[in-house]
């Protein structure tokens, strides 16, 4: 017993000796930035938000029935990317929806339209301009919009 006791003291003394003089690491160091100097990809930001708009294209089940792929990056062409030029994401994804005279959800094959950008009205007047032009291309009642502020740097 008196050997076991020992012992875990020896183990103990190492560990503590071990741990001394060490800081305690709470957090990696960031990255520095890779682009500077550029407004339209600046190194910090401040005062910018990600806006995601989620377009349906059409039934999930049927997708030969809604808006095809060359019509979606027509549409991406004309009226997003003359708008937001510096960049953007669009994610393939399963959205649902139901309308307000719809007694179940449709199930919707949705892209899902990402952008970060300086959070300023004409940016904002851009947002509602590809909305609207969704909406009267494809007679959809709504295009969904979530924003909110971005911490983004390149």
């Amino acid at each position: 017993m008196r050997a076991a006791s020992a012992f875990a003291a020896v183990c103990l003394t190492i560990f503590l000796a071990g741990c001394s003089g060490h800081k305690a690491v709470t957090s990696a160091p960031a990255a520095a930035p890779t682009l500077a100097g550029d407004p339209a990809h600046p190194g910090a930001t401040q005062g910018w938000v990600d806006t995601k708009l989620y377009f349906g294209l059409g039934p999930a089940d049927h997708p030969e029935q809604g808006i095809g792929e060359a019509r979606w990056r027509e549409f991406l062409d004309r009226e997003v990317t003359p708008r937001f030029p510096d960049g953007l994401s669009v994610l393939d994804i399963y959205g649902q929806w139901q309308g307000k005279s719809q007694s179940s959800p449709e199930r919707l094959h949705t892209k899902c339209l990402v952008i970060d950008y300086p959070d300023t009205q004409p940016n904002l007047d851009r947002i509602e301009a590809i909305r609207a032009a969704w909406k009267k291309i494809t007679g959809d009642q709504s295009v969904m919009r979530v924003t909110q502020p971005a911490d983004v740097s390149f």
